[in-house]
């Protein structure tokens, strides 16, 4: 090579080197500034939201809401816990022996572990985990593939993270994040999850088997074949943990015998758990408690099932359930079907449904009439084929005219349309639409008049919410899920009005003709109580209140096809009924005075709605207003004994015969009286049957009333001696 061709090579050399100098700086300029934005990006605590674990009233557990998350194979999960907890002083020692030996030295990465790891590398061993806290934390935060890069950033982040936040935080945000085994994330649910106690009560074994489990969750979450693999590795942390000689035997034997609680399976009311799950996943609160009564849940589902057996002949297929608390609106049972598994169709929740109300949204027509002023009380409603606009009532038949609290009691249909007429269809619309019954838009005239007897579809739970707020005169609110939620109620009808309603509803007498007396509409104790039919038999219905819940009852098919005279009256309100007694401790045959409120500023009066008075309602009417219809006093009086009276009693015959006649008299149209001595009642009898009470020494008062009404004689006292 001559000189002047090598130093031509030189010169053109000393450019690519030059080149590829500033392009390898390049990079590295480059490498170094997406490693420090990464860095920096990753560079804060953050973990999900905790999520809720929900128990029924008592305690005992219903379900968990967890977060739902994608794995890396694509698979999806549900993962529970990462409630935030001031790490105990056992977890915390156990989990630095297993982890984290230098935590609190070093700066976020370990030097030592990370040169130990490599020269185990280099000589072919296996290599040790250089892993530290921080960097656990930085890689539950953001998980990557297990590369160089991953480790570099992890690295990175865990000094960062020590530096910005402390090693008391980046302590108590690993103890939060890690993960224990199926799906438990953190001390604080895992704890609980594994041993139903809280993590600051966990003992030396606990706590050291516990964190244990975030190498390897799969393979050594305690319950399983990964028990025994567990045990092992807690060993290894109670051994490092430098515990006192007889507090390290100890655990150690504990960790022998050491018993996992069983794992907390949902209970049977599988679709009220994942309604309550659904509505507890966003909470943003550990432990829920929710209203549900488990105790109260099975025997109304008992009382369901059994029920719906003897109605299947009649091709009923499902029924659904809801009890509700008054005052509280707090849901006690939500039976949704006859079970999940149940044939046909178990599996819908049917208080969610939306299905033909039948007769069942009348009410509100009433309120919203009597609240306006279109109707009172005493006057007259028309049940005539005249203007009935070809609407017919169930029994194909008219009862002339009415009160509105027979007219609504006997759930007749003309009377109901024709009050819808003169309400209007969309004032109506967007009433029912306030109360929660509909979320529709309009027109309203799709339904027509028909949206009194059934066109507007609802639901089991709309219609609860809704009759709960007729029971709490007129304010309306959501039913009440979970306890400690503050109530916010909003009066959508008048006190006046809902009252009224109320009444009308718990009148036995106003129900006849169309429901006898006795039946399962009738209790003994104030109840008010609408059901409803739809069209063909398809859906039966029965909402009732009391002073202490509204229970609501459907029955139906999954198909929504007819069922054969099964009502609302027959069915539903039977089993209503069954449930009302049982939420109450009485029996049909038991007598226990009680009334719902009169409404405020309002007179009582009797009155008679046909002109030949043949039977008489009461009614609260407003001071000083003219009565379309005759005042009808009920006349009750005690025949015998007299008053005043001394009877004695015969002391040669047993006790059990020393017995006094009583007498009453009564109205014609009056069927049975209730006799009361001392105030309480002690006999149900018709007004001409005498009656015979064993005597007692004393003075005694006696005294003869109407069932379930106000009227009553005026009491009398004899003295026996």
């Amino acid at each position: 090579m001559t000189a002047s061709s090598a130093t031509g090579t030189a010169k053109t050399g000393r450019p690519i080197r030059a080149a590829a100098t500033i392009l390898a700086a390049a990079l590295t300029l480059g490498t170094i500034g997406t490693y420090t934005v990464r860095v920096a990006a990753d560079s804060h605590l953050a973990a999900p939201a905790p999520t809720a674990v929900v128990t029924d009233r008592n305690g005992t557990f219903l379900t968990q809401a967890g977060h739902e998350s994608t794995r890396p194979n694509g698979t999806r999960q549900v993962e529970y816990g990462y409630w935030p907890i001031t790490p105990p002083d056992r977890v915390i020692r156990m989990t630095l022996a297993l982890e984290d030996r230098r935590f609190w030295s070093h700066p976020g990465i370990d030097p030592i572990a990370v040169l130990r790891a490599i020269w185990q590398h280099l000589h072919g061993g296996h290599a040790s985990g250089a892993s530290t806290l921080a960097m656990q934390v930085a890689r539950m935060q953001h998980p990557r593939p297990r590369t160089l890069w991953a480790k570099a950033v992890e690295a990175g982040t865990a000094v960062a993270l020590t530096a910005r936040y402390g090693r008391e935080a980046i302590l108590a945000q690993y103890v939060r994040l890690a993960p224990y085994g199926e799906s438990s994330h953190g001390i604080a649910h895992a704890a609980w999850w594994y041993f139903d106690k809280p993590a600051r009560d966990l003992t030396w074994a606990q706590a050291a088997l516990l964190s244990s489990i975030p190498q390897a969750p799969s393979r050594l979450a305690p319950r399983g074949p990964g028990l025994a693999r567990a045990i092992a590795r807690a060993r290894l942390a109670l051994a490092a943990a430098g515990l006192p000689p007889d507090t390290l035997a100890q655990a150690r034997t504990e960790l022998d015998d050491l018993t996992i609680v069983p794992t907390r399976r949902r209970p049977a009311p599988l679709q009220t758990v994942l309604r309550l799950e659904a509505m507890a996943r966003d909470s943003g609160t550990t432990r829920l408690r929710a209203t549900l009564d488990l105790p109260t849940q099975d025997w109304v589902t008992h009382v369901a099932t059994a029920q719906l057996a003897e109605w299947r002949h009649f091709g009923a297929q499902q029924v659904a359930v809801m009890v509700v608390q008054r005052g509280s609106r707090a849901v006690l049972a939500d039976v949704t079907s006859a079970g999940y598994a149940s044939r046909p169709a178990g599996a819908i929740d049917y208080t969610m449904a939306q299905r033909s109300p039948g007769s069942t949204l009348k009410p509100f027509l009433y309120a919203l009439a009597l609240q306006r002023g279109l109707i009172a009380p005493q006057d007259i409603l028309a049940d005539e084929p005249e203007g009935a606009a070809g609407i017919v009532n169930a029994d194909h038949d008219f009862l002339g005219p009415l009160l509105p609290r027979q007219a609504l009691a006997n759930s007749r249909n003309v009377p109901a349309t024709n009050l819808l007429r003169r309400i209007g269809l969309p004032e109506a619309f967007d009433f029912l639409r306030r109360l929660g019954l509909h979320h529709l838009d309009g027109p309203p005239e799709r339904f027509g008049l028909a949206m009194a007897i059934g066109a507007l579809p609802t639901s089991l739970d709309r219609l609860m919410r809704a009759y709960t707020t007729l029971a709490e005169d007129g304010m309306d609110d959501d039913l009440v899920w979970f306890e400690g939620i503050e109530p916010d109620p909003q009066r959508v009808i008048t006190a006046d009005a809902a009252r009224l309603v109320g009444r009308f509803l718990s009148d036995p007498m106003a129900r006849l003709p169309s429901f006898p007396r006795y039946g399962s509409s009738e209790f003994p104790f104030a109840v008010a109580l609408k059901t409803g039919t739809s069209q063909g038999y398809r859906d039966a219905w029965t909402i009732a209140w009391s002073h202490k819940y509204v229970v609501g009852v459907w029955v139906g098919r999954a198909d929504a096809g007819p069922m054969r005279d099964l009502s609302g009256g027959r069915a539903a309100a039977a089993l209503a009924q069954k449930v009302m007694l049982r939420l109450h401790g009485a029996l049909r045959t038991d007598l226990v005075a009680g009334d719902f409120a009169a409404p405020a500023g309002r007179n009582r009066t009797e009155l008679c709605p046909d002109p030949a008075c043949t039977e008489h309602l009461t009614e609260w009417v407003d001071p000083g207003t003219p009565l379309r219809v005759r005042p009808a006093p009920v006349p009750l009086a005690i025949v015998q004994p007299e008053p005043d009276s001394h009877v004695w009693r015969n002391p040669e015959v047993p006790p059990a015969l020393n017995r006094l006649v009583l007498r009453a008299s009564a109205p014609p149209q009056v069927r049975q009286i209730v006799w009361l001595v001392d105030g309480k009642p002690v006999a149900v009898a018709a007004p001409e049957t005498p009656l015979y009470w064993t005597m007692i020494p004393g003075r005694h008062h006696f005294q003869v009333r109407l069932p379930l009404q106000d009227d009553a004689s005026r009491p009398l006292a004899i003295v026996v001696e």
